[in-house]
């Protein structure tokens, strides 16, 4: 096997940010019940510089969520509530015409929109047309504005966290699969459990206020962005994340028969960055120097589910794209080296 070619980051930095996601979940938790696996995946998503579709019905506390984040960190925080009548330029700012006290003409002044902040909540975004959709584009993949030939980057770190709903489909835009090709992560937030329910009704009908800690500066944050991606990765992890991409292209030789049945259109390269990405920040998170294929498949969910356009008989059929997910993470096999690794382990 090729050794590694990327240096494992200081056992000191390692440390640092196992210590930051300890303390930052603990915060969290003062504020939201449960939810811990919806919680993890957006700090992966947010140590590894990527973007978060969080979808989830009504009152599931995705909003409270982002917000909690927010304070939690030493970031400058924008809220957008995305609907109909929604302009591109209400949310990337515009040139408006202003007096120059210097010299008494007047010329145009760029007013930037909410998108100049460090988090960005796009809440309810698939209630904007597409038009407005596109505005964030640039912003999610360049981190910059351009407006009237001018360029404007965005303060760093820069994330855009969106919720949607996905059972109100009346007066929705679906967004464009180049939209949700940005976003890192496609996260379900589901409902909580009994236990978990008797305890949001508890703290919240209760006059008891939750004070929160802010823990990380923005410098903070962009170092320990650094550190994941000096996080050590086998060729063997890389061909297997590279194979469950691929696996799900129905056109590709040697693909499993099951899925030009059910995918019309498969994951691209971006996927497999992805799962690189946020299979590096769980190893790291986790305490370890290097990734496995469990920290890929761990992450295969949310960032395959959005990225896969299912066929009609799949959708006549109900198949959810976590389920053709589900069989894919079985029909393709380890790598030798993790396959002998398992068998030992049995």
């Amino acid at each position: 096997m090729t050794q590694p070619s990327t240096t494992p980051p200081e056992a000191q930095a390692v440390r640092e940010l196992a210590a930051a996601y300890h303390k930052m979940t603990e915060q969290i938790g003062k504020v939201i019940v449960g939810q811990k696996q919806v919680v993890e995946q957006l700090l992966m998503a947010m140590f590894s510089r990527g973007h978060c579709l969080l979808v989830g019905v009504p009152g599931l506390a995705k909003t409270l969520l982002v917000s909690t984040v927010s304070k939690i960190l030493h970031l400058s925080f924008k809220r957008i509530q995305f609907t109909p009548d929604l302009m591109p330029a209400d949310i990337t700012g515009t040139d408006i015409l202003q007096d120059d006290p210097d010299t008494g003409r007047r010329r145009f002044t760029f007013l930037p929109g909410p998108i100049f902040a460090n988090m960005i909540l796009a809440d309810e975004i698939n209630r904007t047309p597409p038009k407005t959709q596109a505005a964030l584009l640039e912003a999610m993949q360049e981190h910059h504005v351009t407006a009237a030939g001018n360029v404007y980057h965005l303060p760093e770190p820069f994330f855009v966290l969106a919720t949607q709903n996905p059972i109100e489909q009346e007066g929705t835009y679906p967004l464009p699969e180049a939209q949700l090709d940005r976003f890192m992560f496609n996260i379900i937030v589901g409902y909580p459990s009994r236990a978990e329910e008797l305890d949001i009704m508890k703290r919240t009908t209760s006059n008891v206020k939750t004070e929160l800690q802010a823990l990380l500066s923005g410098e903070q944050i962009l170092q320990l962005q650094e550190v994941v991606r000096q996080v050590a990765v086998a060729d063997h992890v890389f061909a297997y994340a590279a194979d469950l991409v691929r696996a799900t292209r129905p056109r590709d030789a040697g693909v499993p028969k099951f899925i030009p049945e059910l995918i019309a259109w498969g994951a691209g390269p971006r996927a497999s960055q992805y799962l690189i990405l946020g299979g590096k920040a769980r190893a790291i998170l986790h305490g370890r120097l290097h990734v496995t294929t469990d920290d890929i498949k761990a992450v295969a969910h949310p960032v395959l589910r959005h990225r896969l356009v299912t066929t009609f008989n799949a959708d006549a059929e109900g198949i959810t794209t976590d389920t053709i997910i589900d069989r894919l993470l079985s029909a393709i096999p380890l790598p030798q080296q993790e396959a002998a690794a398992a068998v030992r382990r049995a």
